[in-house]
């Protein structure tokens, strides 16, 4: 299943702002993900089978690897709610990738 979100991520390991503004944009992003995945998984026969996630950073210019994971962490953390569980170590694997794209957003892909 693939879900697409019109969100753009920043690298918050680079961004010079106020601490109020990171905290509301990662709220945003975790809400979004939260409501697209549950949406999503609403005519799935079971999301217990889920075994991995990819979150998939679409923009036009890319992150190297640990600012990548970053920008995805409350998106992480809104798929994680939706399926009910922790972000950990665990039962599904996450991945992260990058595509370079006009318009910025991110590709959830569950499998």
């Amino acid at each position: 299943m693939i879900i697409l979100l019109p969100l753009r991520t920043v690298s918050v390991s680079n961004v010079r702002e106020h601490w109020s503004a990171r905290a509301l944009r990662a709220k945003q992003h975790r809400m979004v993900a939260k409501v697209e995945v549950v949406a999503a998984l609403k005519g799935a026969r079971s999301h217990d089978q889920v075994r991995t996630v990819t979150l998939t950073r679409l923009a036009p210019r890319s992150l190297d690897t640990d600012n990548l994971a970053a920008s995805l962490k409350a998106i992480r953390d809104g798929v994680a709610d939706a399926l009910g569980v922790t972000d950990g170590p665990g039962g599904i694997a996450w991945r992260y990738q990058q595509a370079k794209a006009r318009t910025y957003g991110v590709r959830i892909t569950v499998e």
